[in-house]
């Protein structure tokens, strides 16, 4: 288990072009069903965003993982890498104590999935939220882009959570809509 869960299968070569990336949580486990923990998200972004770090084109917030098409500001010192690292380490320290203190009823069981992944990284201490890989794919052309896009908009229509993209709050798509969002993209 410990070699094959932890295998890096795709790289981010060019550190400052735009990107699409899927961040998981470990074990696929719905984690982000409550609000404070998608606010903990969107506060995270909005730091990077604020630092001039992070360009953000597109994004969804779905129950156990989230899409982004970002790249990092090539005026800036960070790469992309170093942001979604970043990015990471902020909101599992954010989480942790959250899910902790909260009424949380899977509160036990989440402790102990995200006990058994950090077990099995050396990079970690005790516990790990995220699953290490964060599937890059680089945005070469306009239209993949745009199928990326279309893609992350969807994946609240397919999941059944709302009837209309631009409907769900954590997503670009109202963005793209004309109706703004809650954080701030820049359209493709």
């Amino acid at each position: 288990m410990k070699e094959n869960y932890f295998k890096e299968g795709y790289s981010i070569k060019d550190q400052f072009a735009t990107h699409f990336l899927t961040l998981t949580v470990c074990g696929w486990i719905d984690l982000f069903t409550r609000k404070m923990y998608k606010d903990i998200l969107v506060d995270a972004f909005k730091y990077a965003q604020g630092q001039n770090q992070l360009i953000l084109y597109g994004y969804v917030i779905m129950s156990n993982h989230l899409h982004v098409i970002a790249r990092a500001n090539d005026k800036q010192k960070k790469t992309l890498s170093d942001i979604i690292r970043d990015f990471k380490k902020f909101t599992h320290h954010e989480m942790m104590p959250v899910i902790n203190s909260e009424a949380e009823s899977r509160r036990r069981w989440m402790l102990h999935q995200f006990a058994y992944y950090g077990k099995y990284n050396p990079n970690n201490e005790t516990m790990q939220i995220w699953e290490n890989n964060n599937h890059p794919e680089e945005c070469f052309t306009k239209a993949f882009t745009d199928s990326k896009l279309y893609y992350i908009h969807e994946n609240p229509v397919h999941a059944g959570i709302v009837k209309n993209a631009e409907d769900y709050v954590y997503s670009s798509a109202s963005n793209y809509a004309g109706k703004g969002g809650i954080l701030d993209v820049e359209l493709i």
